[in-house]
């Protein structure tokens, strides 16, 4: 780790003086960080300029187009057009980790395959997809091509992919969503626009120029992407720069999961009271993904669902945001820390305000994970129950064990990993992770 001086005014040591637990978090160990703001849900939603009507009205949107998605996207037309992911029992994998991390109670262990969402294979195909649908139903709308009322396969026609040819879409991404927007938006017809990292691997910069995407590399990480994405995309007024760090359109994308992996609950007779909570551990990257995620499942559980985001050791710019209250104003780089990580979809160095404030009494928890562990838990996770994920999708993988012994935890809980990545690697990139000897 580089000598730092001092960081926004002062020394390090004034810093750790004040904030005990960097001392740690920039030595790379991996900690825990349990919050201590926590408060009823009912109190924490002041934090947030949202509410459930707009949950529901964004559920009520994909309803609307999933006629649309089911005639464009081969991929979902067996599920009516409606972009979900299975929840799945992993026993072998949860008796391992008891193992693995020393837990000796018993653990029902369970796993959202986000992983594998059709179209875009990962989580990003919530936030990221529903955003696209949102512009073009809006610039559709405010031409006369579409009602509410419509059916909207007229989508499709070609007056209206004629209209989206003239707009532009533009992200910037470490991979996934950029993945999701490019996909979209150029099935759309829009002219799509990737501003990526270099930490974005390249099969995903091939599959999206294999759609007509433009990619735009660079040789500086998410930050710089967005940055210069954003530059761009101001001096084009026919563009849409979808922005990750402060979307709301995105952020209820993702809140939708909430009220969906409810009714998967109840239809595999998994209680969510007070005698069985619910444990959701979601990795993260600048927090948007994970932020929505977990407003819908507070709206969906109340306080019987606690929330808990995962973060490399090199890149915890939520952690450390929300820990010293400089949220957005705070960049890992600065206090020393590379935001170097294989956990490409997590590798941000500075998280979004909007999410960190949002979340500052509503997120139970953050924790760290090192890269060599990842790799170790998607070896496990594959010979145990046959399921390849991305490494950044395995930050969720410890959870259980950080919360049982950190904190108390009810015999009755039920413990969740939001998967996030792995459906489309590639099966050669699959093998790299997999061999043993990286």
């Amino acid at each position: 780790m580089p000598v730092i001086a001092s960081v926004y005014g002062q020394s390090l040591t004034e810093w750790q003086q004040r904030f005990p637990l960097l001392t740690p978090i920039l030595a790379g160990e991996d900690v825990s960080w349990f919050n201590p703001n926590i408060v009823p849900v009912a109190e924490a939603m002041q934090d947030i300029a949202l509410t459930a009507e707009d949950v529901r009205q964004a559920a009520a949107r994909l309803q609307r187009f999933a006629p649309y998605l089911a005639e464009v996207f081969p991929e979902v037309a067996a599920s009516g057009g409606i972009i979900e992911s299975e929840l799945v029992a992993v026993p072998n994998f949860a008796e391992q980790l008891r193992q693995r991390y020393d837990v000796s109670s018993e653990v029902r262990l369970l796993l959202k395959k986000d992983s594998h969402l059709p179209i875009s294979g990962s989580v990003k195909a919530r936030g990221g997809i529903y955003e696209v649908l949102f512009h073009a139903e809006q610039l559709a709308i405010k031409q006369g091509l579409l009602t509410q009322a419509d059916d909207y396969r007229r989508l499709a026609q070609a007056d209206c992919r004629k209209l989206f040819s003239e707009h532009q879409i533009a992200v910037g991404s470490t991979g996934n969503l950029g993945m999701s927007i490019g996909i979209a938006a150029a099935g759309l017809g829009f002219n799509t626009t990737v501003h990526m990292s270099s930490d974005a691997r390249q099969w995903k910069k091939d599959k999206l120029r294999a759609h007509g995407v433009t990619v735009i590399e660079y040789a500086g990480d998410y930050g710089e992407a967005v940055a210069e994405g954003r530059r761009q995309a101001e001096a084009d007024p026919r563009c849409h720069f979808v922005d990750d760090e402060n979307s709301t359109t995105l952020f209820l994308g993702y809140a939708v999961a909430g009220e969906r992996i409810k009714a998967q609950f109840q239809q595999q007779n998994v209680r969510v009271d007070a005698e069985h909570p619910l444990y959701v551990y979601l990795p993260c990257g600048v927090g948007g993904g994970p932020g929505g995620i977990a407003f819908g499942l507070k709206l969906a559980f109340g306080d019987h669902v606690h929330c808990y985001f995962a973060e490399p050791v090199a890149s915890p710019c939520m952690l450390m945001g929300m820990y010293t209250g400089l949220h957005e104003d705070l960049a890992v780089q600065d206090f020393g820390l590379s935001n170097k990580t294989a956990a490409d979809g997590l590798a941000v160095g500075r998280p979004s305000g909007f999410v960190g404030r949002a979340m500052q009494r509503m997120i139970e928890g953050i924790y760290t994970v090192n890269d060599s562990e990842l790799f170790a838990l998607l070896r496990m996770l594959d010979s145990s129950e046959q399921l390849q994920l991305e490494p950044s999708a395995l930050a969720g993988a410890p959870g259980f064990a950080r919360v049982i012994q950190g904190q108390a935890c009810l015999p009755g809980a039920t413990h969740l990993i939001w998967a996030t990545g792995g459906g489309m690697v590639p099966a050669a990139e699959m093998a790299q992770y997999l061999n043993p000897q990286r």
